[in-house]
């Protein structure tokens, strides 16, 4: 079974209050508990928000050398911003999915650059809440 951490960055936990024409009305832990359910039995998820930089890279850190098989990471606003971000992905062992649940290309123009992109496996966006169940699946 593989052990997967899914990473939020800032202001995710406000999610389902959140500019919901964008992000949808449903809170993370909400879908988080969907989302164990429907891999029961294939992935453990484990799960961490931040609205702080430095305490995502510790995470990245902690987790990146074989406690986890993978992590999705959202990493919200700091996607287009924190270089920091994209050297510790480099940095770690383990392969990272970046996700978006709008597709950040069809918004504002300083959201079409991702720091991280060329660091990760892959990206996801625009499936909404779903863009995290596509990640999972292709960890597995």
């Amino acid at each position: 079974m593989k052990k997967i951490l899914i990473l939020n960055g800032p202001n995710l936990n406000l999610l389902g209050r959140r500019e919901p024409t964008v992000y949808g009305g449903r809170s993370f832990e909400d879908y988080l508990t969907e989302l164990r359910q429907r891999f029961d039995g294939q992935a453990e998820l484990l799960y961490f928000q931040s609205n702080c930089e430095g305490a995502l890279i510790n995470k990245l850190h902690e987790v990146g050398f074989g406690e986890v098989d993978g992590v999705v990471f959202n990493a919200g606003a700091y996607t287009h911003t924190s270089i920091a971000l994209g050297d510790a992905i480099r940095g770690i062992e383990v392969p990272v999915i970046e996700v978006h649940i709008s597709n950040v290309h069809q918004r504002e123009e300083f959201r079409h650059r991702s720091m991280l992109a060329a660091a990760c496996r892959g990206v996801i966006c625009g499936f909404g809440l779903d863009s995290y169940r596509l990640a999972v699946e292709s960890m597995i």
